[in-house]
This record gives C-alpha cells, structure tokens and sequence, in this order.
C-alpha cells in the first residue's frame, strides 16, 4: 500500500515538473514572439521615418537619412539571404561568420549616424559626410557581394540539378516510346539493305557483244603490222540447190520445149 502511494506521488510530482516546463516553454515562446513583432514594428516605422527624412528633409539630415536607410536595407537583405540559404547549404555557415564580423561595424556605423542627427553643429557633420559615406559604402558593397555570391550559389546548384532531373527525363521518356527506337532500327536496316542491292546492281557490268575481226585486227597490230582492213562481204542470192525440201513440197517440172 505504502509503494502504490509512493509511486503515485512520484507521478503526482512529475506531471507537475512537466506543467511547469510546459508552461515556461510556452510563455518564452510567446515572449520572443511578442518582442520579434515589437521588434519589426519598430523597425517598419524607423524605416519608414527614415525614407521620409531622405526625401523630405535636403542638407544633412537628409543624407544622413539616406546613408542609415542604405545600410539599414544591405545589412538585412544580406542577413536573411545568408539565414535562409545556410539552411540548405552548410558551407555558408563561414559567410555567416563574416557577416557576423560586419554587422559589429555595421551597428556602430548606424549608431554613429543617429547620433549625428540629433547633432546642433550641422556644419562638423557636414564636414564628417566623406568619410561616413565611404564607410558606408564599403560596408554595404561587402554586404552586397556575400549576398549575391550565396544567390549565385544557390542557383547554380538549382541550375545542376535542373540539368540532371532532365537528362533523367529524356532516358525515361526514351524507354517508354521504345517502339519508337525500334521502328527507326528496322527503317535503318531496310534501307541499309535496299542500298547495298543498288550497290550491286550498279557493280553489274554486262560484256559488250565482240565486233567482227577484232581478233585478228588484235593480231596484226601486235606485230607490228598495219592493221588489215576487213573486205565487204558481198550480197548473194541464195543457192536454190541449197534449199531446205521438204515431202510436202512438189519438185518443179522440167521445162518442154515445144
């Protein structure tokens, strides 16, 4: 009896340690989702303020405006290009590390800024704008060329896989039209048979009927000799003597004399 109480006190205990860890678990949930909302919202409207400031507000305060809201728009495209693509790909976890080393400069060029628009002496700052816009510059080219360089990465490696789904593709679709393959080998054969039955008819060559004397118009030139002109033969009648008789023929009768 004792160990069934004791057990269950011991279960008593721990679905209470479980509620607990439930509950803290769901409140910093709800905490970091309140202050990630909190956090985009304040950073809309300082955007937003911004933009106005670079369109609205000429001289200083409005380059200055300009310089935070380029490097406000570089470093937060970069950081979610990088974010998202080392998901996928582990070898931008070293990009990551250097943005990393480049937000620090940054943050502490941004936090310059704002402090310089709050600055009475508009004539010192103005006389700090070459420099704050060549720190500037250098660190959002830096940020562009990590970004672009993990999107030229990532599409290649779409590009490659592309390439190998459809060279997959043109194999499969080859073995299901496999009929196709075969028509085109037996046309192939066919033709290839028709063509060599033309060879040899065309290989074909018929001797040509000897003329009359060749043989010894061959003879005469092969010593040396002129060769000797065949004589006409002459036409004549035929032998009546000659003539084939036959038993149903009558012979002819002498001729009388009167």
């Amino acid at each position: 009896m004792e160990a069934a109480i004791t057990i269950l006190a011991l279960l008593f205990v721990a679905f209470i340690a479980l509620g607990v860890y439930v509950t803290v678990k769901a409140v910093g949930a709800a905490k970091r989702g309140v202050d990630r909302t909190i956090t985009q919202a304040r950073r809309t409207v300082e955007d937003t303020t911004l933009r106005a400031k670079s369109f609205g507000q000429p001289g200083v305060t409005g380059e200055l405006a300009q310089l935070r809201l380029a490097l406000r728009t570089s470093m937060r495209a970069t950081q979610d290009a990088l974010h998202a693509g080392v998901a996928e790909d582990s070898s931008l976890a070293e990009s990551v590390g250097l943005f990393r080393r480049l937000s620090a400069h940054g943050l502490e060029l941004d936090d310059e800024l704002k402090r310089l628009e709050r600055e009475p002496d508009r004539a010192t700052v103005a006389g700090l704008l070459p420099q704050l816009r060549e720190r500037t510059q250098r660190i959002t080219h830096s940020a562009d060329s990590l970004r672009w360089a993990a999107r030229d990465r990532a599409r290649q490696f779409a590009d490659d896989d592309l390439d190998a789904l459809n060279a997959q593709i043109d194999i499969e679709a080859g073995a299901l039209r496999h009929w196709t393959t075969e028509e085109q080998s037996g046309t192939s054969q066919g033709r290839s048979g028709a063509g060599a039955a033309r060879g040899r008819d065309a290989g074909v060559e018929w001797p040509e009927p000897a003329a009359a004397g060749a043989s010894s118009s061959t003879a005469d030139e092969s010593w040396g000799g002129p060769a000797r002109e065949e004589a006409p033969q002459a036409i004549t009648a035929p032998d009546p003597h000659l003539r084939t008789r036959y038993p149903w023929q009558k012979s002819a009768r002498p001729e009388t004399t009167n």
